[in-house]
């Protein structure tokens, strides 16, 4: 007997509800009527499905294989719907980006920027957590993730990671707290040379530094680094966003430990300079994708495939 797809997909709904009630509200149908669908379904597997613990519904080892079944089989559905969509609407594509909350705004411009104003193309720009945004790619609901955190991979979440930029880590602050020949140094094309050790030390203990939040990358290397130079460093603030470390620093809060990037505007106008580079620190920005049948075709040129298909750029 062929498979049931639609008692399939009142299990699926269930399953990741949790809750029979909730479930038929939500599809408004009875719960009996559900039950029956389930039950249905139960019996040309041959399994039970669920079951009880009080008012939760758990699913059994059976349930567990059938709902990663369903969720591909859904999930391939929703992905032809969408890419059939797209190219019956071959005048105009959607590229649909999740991007991490704390992300620098000037790294996100500099990656779709190859697709911005392009008339023939619309970027959807979505921010949330790491968490939010995954599920999102593995619901087919965007098509790429912008972060600076890897994201924990095995075989039930098949991300592909793409390195798409790093960057070095820089001391940043103003120039009245630098000093007056701190402009000139921090100049955009002029970046000042990493400084001997005892001199970095120094700057390190003679400032208080605005740092990335515990979880970061880049804050273990700053650690190490402190470590090393046998620096206690002051801390004047802790932060996740790279937008508030760029404000702090404007505020001149204490000097920011940063990528370039993150305060590009600034150190281009002089309202903040480079102190000095920090050595072996590096912060590396990803794009995530989810391995796919139909993939978007806008992401191959941005990931660095082939150029992008129907740029309004002239050829060189």
């Amino acid at each position: 007997m062929a498979l049931n797809y639609n008692h399939l997909r009142y299990f699926w709904a269930v399953a990741h509800d949790g809750n029979l009630t909730r479930t038929a509200e939500r599809l408004a149908v009875s719960q009996s009527a559900l039950s029956i669908q389930i039950r249905k379904l139960e019996q040309q597997l041959g399994h039970a499905l669920f079951e009880r613990r009080g008012r939760q519904l758990l699913l059994t080892e059976a349930g567990r294989l059938a709902l990663d079944h369903a969720d591909a089989i859904f999930a391939t559905g929703e992905e032809l719907l969408g890419t059939l969509a797209a190219r019956d609407r071959r005048s105009r594509q959607v590229l649909r980006v999740g991007a991490l909350a704390t992300l620098s705004r000037n790294f996100q411009i500099g990656f779709l920027r190859p697709l911005l104003g392009r008339s023939d193309v619309e970027v959807v720009l979505r921010s949330g957590s790491l968490a939010e945004l995954l599920q999102s790619l593995e619901a087919h609901r965007l098509d790429v993730v912008l972060t600076n955190q890897v994201p924990a991979r095995d075989a039930a979440t098949p991300w592909i990671l793409h390195p798409v930029a790093e960057q070095g880590v820089s001391l940043v602050g103003t120039p009245g707290r630098l000093g007056s020949g701190a402009a000139a140094a921090g100049a955009p094309n002029d970046r000042p040379a990493v400084l001997p050790e005892s001199a970095l030390a120094a700057l390190l203990a003679g400032h208080p530094l605005i740092l990335p939040s515990l979880d970061s990358g880049v804050r273990s290397g700053f650690d190490a680094l402190a470590d090393r130079l046998d620096v206690r460093p002051r801390i004047a603030a802790e932060v996740d966003d790279m937008a508030m470390m760029r404000l702090l620093a404007r505020e001149d809060l204490g000097l920011a430990v940063v990528p370039p990037i993150v305060v590009k505007d600034e150190l281009g106008t002089g309202l903040l300079v480079e102190a000095a580079r920090l050595p072996g620190l590096v912060e590396t920005f990803h794009a995530v994708t989810l391995s796919r049948r139909f993939p978007n075709p806008l992401l191959r040129g941005l990931l660095g495939g082939e150029p992008l298909a129907g740029s309004d750029d002239p050829a060189p």
